[in-house]
């Protein structure tokens, strides 16, 4: 029988939509779980996360917010998801590794969060072809070693996956705890051999899986967690905060040229 890994990433405190995709991966007999980063905000049960994913899952990569929450803040919202973080926490958060390979079938593969320069450069599903097979190369980020086939990563929240060459995949996991696509969560799951470097077969598919929104959205609104309303935007529609801000300013200045 040929192995079966499952791709999480950015959970952002989200520990019912957390649940619901382990159970799934777990219904499928899947064993080994990787998480490509940001266990935290946005959502309000960061601790929960991080403590989960240290008992349950096998690899976890570090994030821009699971970097940046150690740094002072000037934000009261990321101050508050801040302060609902132990040290240990917040140390075991910036201690994470960077990147990580394996081989799958004959296939390099290399897991990062966001790109092959840092947890916070970020490279979009629009970009050019150039800029994705950017990602495949070595960098002091991800350290040496044969250069990947297949590179899978995080951050943006949207997932997707292409050949920018006909030798190289790229995909990106999308999103368990806000995803910005679908408002659906998702997660990858990979099957061939791994530790594998002959060529055999290999595949790799997007599962979503539903939950209930609602409870999430009301746990954040009895903890009174900041900026509740954005977020419930997000997890009901996909929509990203900083573009229900645009567009409920378009429409202010919409309402004031019409009835100016």
């Amino acid at each position: 029988m040929p192995d079966k890994l499952a791709i999480i990433s950015d959970l952002h405190g989200n520990m019912d939509a957390l649940e619901a995709v382990m159970a799934d991966i777990r219904q499928r007999g899947i064993d080994t779980v990787y998480c490509l980063g940001d266990l935290i905000g946005k959502g309000p049960d960061g601790d929960l996360v991080v403590d989960f994913c240290q008992q349950h899952v096998d690899v976890v990569l570090r994030g821009n917010w699971d970097d940046g929450i150690k740094n002072p803040q000037t934000s009261p919202t990321v101050q508050w998801w801040k302060d609902r973080l132990s040290q240990d926490c917040l140390n075991y958060l910036s201690n994470l590794p960077n990147s990580h390979d394996f081989w799958l079938s004959g296939q390099r593969v290399r897991l990062f969060h966001a790109s092959h320069i840092s947890e916070h450069h970020r490279i979009r599903h629009y970009t050019t072809a150039e800029e994705h097979l950017s990602m495949f190369t070595n960098t002091p980020f991800t350290g040496d070693g044969p250069e990947p086939d297949i590179v899978g990563y995080g951050d943006i929240h949207s997932a997707f996956m292409i050949y920018p060459d006909r030798h190289k995949m790229l995909f990106n996991a999308g999103s368990v705890g806000n995803p910005l696509d679908v408002p659906i969560p998702v997660y990858v799951v990979m099957t061939g051999e791994v530790g594998c470097q002959e060529q055999a077969p290999y595949s790799m598919e997007f599962v979503r899986v539903p939950y209930d929104v609602e409870k999430q959205i009301e746990r954040a609104r009895s903890l009174n967690m900041p900026a509740t309303d954005a977020y419930a935007i997000e997890l009901r529609t996909a929509v990203y905060r900083g573009v229900q801000k645009r567009q409920t300013e378009e429409k202010r200045k919409l309402r004031h040229k019409q009835h100016g």
